[in-house]
């Protein structure tokens, strides 16, 4: 059976000496200085893996080119959402995953070095392209490291060209007018995973206005990581998720955050409780706030 939310550091270690098809990246990154994480992929990471950088691979930011082609501004390559971080479209990540050489029989794993929080984008897109064997490494690179995994600081390995092939989206993207049309119906719950200052509307240090979108609740993502870097226990976070939910119904909660990648824990730790899947607003509060006719709520 495929693994499709998170692996422990020894069943990845089983799968590796099995010869399954199987494809490790390391997703490490940092806001504040972007080049950090290829930085840090260069100087450890688990043998064999792929650095997958948030902006250049996994975001059509900018137009930034991936390795698996050239993003240019041609109609193929319009975004697939808006804000800090937008989601390139499902048939440029297709042709990225092509170009790294993943194939659709392959297994996925992921992990960062930052509480998953850059590892669960790629998590999320592979579903997203109708890949459902992919896990979050449970813990990161510090539980591999602490199990005594060996390290690598090599370059990335060759990789041949593949053809991987979109299937159905397994999980569903709603944008800002999707968000705006049902707001303040029941059929929508907004989560919104940026610490609670930002939610407040105290402080913004990112985008050009504070506050959260009216109505939303607000849930932390790192309250879904527990003090050994590990998610928390499925019964746990099934507690915590049904506290914050009160009587609205798992299956209208849409998550967000500053720009759709720190979301993802949370739509991650639902599904571990299984209470998803769940939807996600990519362009999140970087692409809700970009338009002054929409609504704003502070406190």
């Amino acid at each position: 059976m495929p693994f499709t939310t998170l692996i422990s550091v020894s069943e990845l270690q089983a799968l590796m000496r099995s010869g399954q098809p199987l494809m490790v990246f390391d997703c490490s990154f940092d806001l504040a200085q972007p080049s950090l994480g290829a930085a840090q992929y260069r100087e450890a990471h688990i043998p064999g893996a792929l650095h997958a950088d948030l902006d250049k691979d996994l975001s059509a930011k900018h137009g930034a080119p991936g390795r698996g082609g050239t993003i240019t501004a041609s109609a193929a390559d319009e975004p697939a959402s808006g804000g800090r971080h937008p989601l390139p479209n499902r048939e440029r990540f297709a042709t990225w995953l092509s170009g790294i050489g993943f194939a659709n029989d392959m297994q996925a794993v992921v992990y960062d070095r930052n509480g998953a929080n850059y590892c669960g984008r790629l998590w999320w897109m592979l579903k997203w392209a109708g890949h459902d064997a992919v896990a979050v490494l449970d813990g990161g690179l510090q539980a591999w490291k602490a199990a005594g995994g060996a390290l690598a600081s090599s370059e990335e390995p060759a990789r041949f060209q593949s053809n991987f092939a979109l299937g159905a989206p397994l999980r569903r993207l709603v944008g800002a007018q999707d968000v705006l049309a049902h707001l303040g119906q029941e059929g929508q719950t907004i989560v919104d995973a940026r610490a609670t200052p930002r939610y407040l509307g105290e402080t913004e240090p990112l985008d050009p206005v504070a506050g959260h979108i009216p109505g939303a609740l607000n849930r932390p993502f790192g309250l879904n990581i527990g003090p050994d870097g590990r998610f928390k226990s499925a019964e746990q976070l099934r507690s915590e998720f049904q506290a914050l939910l009160g009587a609205r119904p798992p299956a209208t909660v849409v998550h967000q955050c500053g720009s759709g990648v720190s979301a993802i824990p949370n739509l991650l730790a639902m599904e571990i409780a299984g209470l998803g899947p769940t939807q996600l607003f990519a362009g999140s509060w970087s692409e809700w706030c970009s338009d002054p006719s929409r609504p704003v709520e502070r406190g």
